[in-house]
């Protein structure tokens, strides 16, 4: 299916890339840390991370401590602003990579009782029904391919009662921050920026996908600023938690 949505038009169609990222590359190891370096202070210099904590909060609303699994968690920063935020949280943080969860329990989230380190792949989640009031997973979509991101919407509404996604928004006015690319990474952030940002997934394609999942989900989404697609996805007939426009029961 095209990122774009199963209704894409022709030049979303053209502008779509399958390229792949430095980061995506086993073999391109030195070149995707310069990447995740370039990111994390992007990420920082636009405030994503607070933009991503305010909406991981908002979904656990009315939660007192909120139990949080934060999926591709990188370097840990979302969680270190979920607990400053909200420091009754209690936060599973995970990645795929066994890498990152060691360096991540070498440093101050190691030492944090409120914080449980796994290493864990989304598309297949040891854990128990329910386990999570809300699960994350921001900036990595587009990594996924189709198949993968139906498997991780299916297991992430199974062990939390939300899963918020949150990735750039699909437009190719967005190109125009490139240049922040090579401000905050060089031309080899560049390099997966502008291929991210051909890859990522419409609200359309996002929307048909959930349609693909075993169980009924509920899909809201929004656009964000600067520039983000958040979608909140719950099991249809047990999501009890307010209703976001725009709002759909996929099934």
């Amino acid at each position: 299916m095209p990122r774009g949505g199963p209704d894409a038009a022709w030049w979303d169609r053209l502008y779509e890339t399958d390229r792949p990222e430095y980061i995506d590359q086993p073999s391109r190891a030195a070149e995707a840390a310069k990447v995740l370096r370039g990111l994390d202070r992007f990420q920082r210099l636009t405030g994503a991370y607070g933009v991503c904590g305010r909406l991981t909060l908002g979904e656990a609303e009315g939660v007192e401590a909120p139990r949080i699994l934060e999926l591709g968690a990188g370097r840990g920063r979302l969680t270190r602003r979920l607990l400053a935020d909200r420091p009754s949280a209690r936060v599973t943080v995970s990645d795929v990579s066994a890498e990152s969860v060691a360096a991540l329990r070498a440093g101050p989230l190691g030492d944090d009782p409120r914080v449980d380190l796994r290493v864990v792949d989304g598309t297949r989640i040891d854990a128990p029904d329910g386990t999570w009031d809300v699960a994350v997973f921001c900036f990595a979509l587009h990594h996924l391919a189709p198949a993968q991101v139906v498997r991780l919407m299916t297991e992430g509404t199974r062990v939390a009662r939300r899963l918020l996604l949150i990735d750039g928004w699909r437009h190719p006015a967005f190109l125009g921050i490139v240049p922040l690319f090579v401000l905050t990474g060089g031309l080899t952030q560049a390099h997966d920026g502008l291929i991210s940002l051909r890859k990522v997934y419409s609200a359309s394609a996002v929307t048909a996908l959930a349609r693909k999942c075993p169980t009924p989900l509920r899909v809201r989404y929004r656009f964000s600023l600067p520039g983000y697609l958040a979608v909140s996805l719950s099991v249809a007939d047990q999501d009890s938690g307010p209703v976001q426009a725009p709002a759909r029961d996929v099934r």
